[in-house]
């Protein structure tokens, strides 16, 4: 049996070792129990990250950590993990403390499987949701915090594991117990109120393709109605020649949270050649955009992606920061280059270069004429990785941002397209397994 309990961030190796001691004794001969962790700290130098800067602005500095330690218990029949994290910028907190109010400490997974045939099972708890690559449905792995989803999953495999299917929803509600007595409005939580999607996926000799259907809805705060919003997608990847290729497109409809109608789309593509030095992708994400003019919602919305891992790694788009005017989202065209070179035995060097644009036609405060030319800017992106130990791996990325004009039309906050807009950031990940019995 297995007690659930309440506890505080200052309980938390407590609570751990109780629930760690509780599953030891059947671990080692009915199942396997493994306990891990991870000390992930993060330093960044941000000069123009996100948005452009200026002459005149300081960059900022700051060291960011996420702690985490893990239990995954897997029976025959069934499997449960928890999984408790921390995260924290170095020095937010006193040195001598009882409480920790500048740091967040929760639960990032606690989920329960069960088994109900060699093929069918279901999950559900607190979870997160990566499918593909994560372009729509992501665990957010970049960043400290991660994205969960508090959901019930129903999953299919085949036999050979060549066919998966997976039919997931949620419904959420925010506050406590005692208080939910009458209606389910749902307020203050920046979050869909329920969510349902379907995912199929079939690998076959030389290609692999999925399809995702996904509906969200959300709250409209004007009364209680609920506003619904699909998303389509077919993705696809394999062999042609001597290429890798793929390709994803995605289609949304219904309506978004101010109740206005949706109609956007994404279509992405790629193709990866090898050479003698390394391997080279080209590629393009197109993003649809909304116009000042527009009377729909035309700005595609990746919603639950890891974004950072496809347009750019400065997080000028998608990523917890708008560009667009007047409250519309301008799209993005994105043509790029990728590559990886081998350094050593165990390490690398990635480099991408992207090209943006606008998707949507902009319009230059000053005249309040249309800008004659959508072109955002060029990025580099470079990230040396390295394999120190088992355990432990090094980062080490520079970035940089040559901005045109019409990004200072975009973006919210006052900048400069011609200061030097750069990013420099270390990271070092230990993310050892403490535990392991063989079941």
């Amino acid at each position: 049996m297995i007690v659930l309990t309440t506890f505080k961030p200052m309980e938390f190796n407590k609570t751990f070792a109780c629930l760690l001691l509780l599953m030891l004794p059947t671990a080692s001969i009915f199942a396997q129990l493994t306990v891990g962790s991870q000390i992930r700290p993060r330093a960044e130098f941000r000069n123009g990250f996100k948005t452009l800067t200026q002459d005149n602005r300081d960059a900022a500095f700051f060291i960011e950590q996420r702690s985490r330690l893990f239990a995954d218990y897997n029976a025959e029949k069934f499997r449960v993990k928890i999984n408790f994290q921390d995260i924290r910028i170095w020095g937010s907190t006193s040195q001598i403390y009882k409480t920790d109010p500048n740091t967040t400490t929760n639960v990032y997974e606690a989920w329960g499987l069960y088994r109900l045939s060699p093929n069918w099972s279901f999950k559900l708890g607190r979870m997160d949701l990566d499918y593909d690559n994560a372009r729509f449905l992501g665990d957010l792995d970049w960043a400290a915090q991660g994205r969960s989803h508090d959901a019930v999953v129903i999953s299919y495999q085949s036999d050979s594991s060549d066919l998966r299917l997976d039919i997931g929803g949620a419904f959420n509600q925010q506050g406590f117990e005692p208080s939910k007595l009458s209606e389910t409005f749902y307020t203050g939580v920046n979050n869909y109120k329920t969510m349902q999607f379907a995912w199929l996926h079939k690998e076959l000799s030389k290609a692999k393709f999925s399809v995702l259907i996904h509906n969200d809805g959300r709250q409209i705060q004007g009364d209680s109605s609920v506003a619904m919003r699909q998303t389509y997608a077919l993705i696809g990847s394999g062999k042609a020649g001597g290429l890798d290729v793929g390709g994803e497109f995605y289609y949304q409809g219904g309506k978004n949270a101010a109740d206005v109608d949706v109609s956007a789309f994404l279509l992405s593509a790629f193709a990866t050649f090898k050479t003698d030095l390394t391997p080279i992708t080209l590629g393009f994400d197109y993003v649809s955009g909304t116009s000042i003019e527009d009377d729909k919602d035309k700005s595609f919305n990746p919603l639950y992606g890891t974004n950072h891992k496809f347009y750019g790694y400065m997080d000028y788009f998608y990523v917890g920061n708008a560009h667009g005017q007047q409250g519309n989202i301008a799209g993005l065209l994105d043509v790029h280059l990728k590559t990886r070179f081998k350094t050593g035995k165990s390490s690398s060097l990635v480099a991408n270069a992207h090209v943006f644009s606008s998707a949507a036609d902009l319009y230059n405060p000053a005249d309040n004429a249309q800008s004659e030319s959508k072109y955002l800017g060029t990025e580099l992106d470079l990230v040396f990785n390295m394999r120190i130990d088992k355990n432990v791996n090094f980062n080490l990325g520079y970035s940089q941002m040559w901005a045109g004009e019409s990004m200072e039309f975009v973006k919210t906050t006052a900048g400069d397209h011609t200061a030097l807009n750069n990013w420099v950031w270390f990271m070092i990940n230990f993310n050892p397994i403490l535990f392991k019995t063989e079941g």
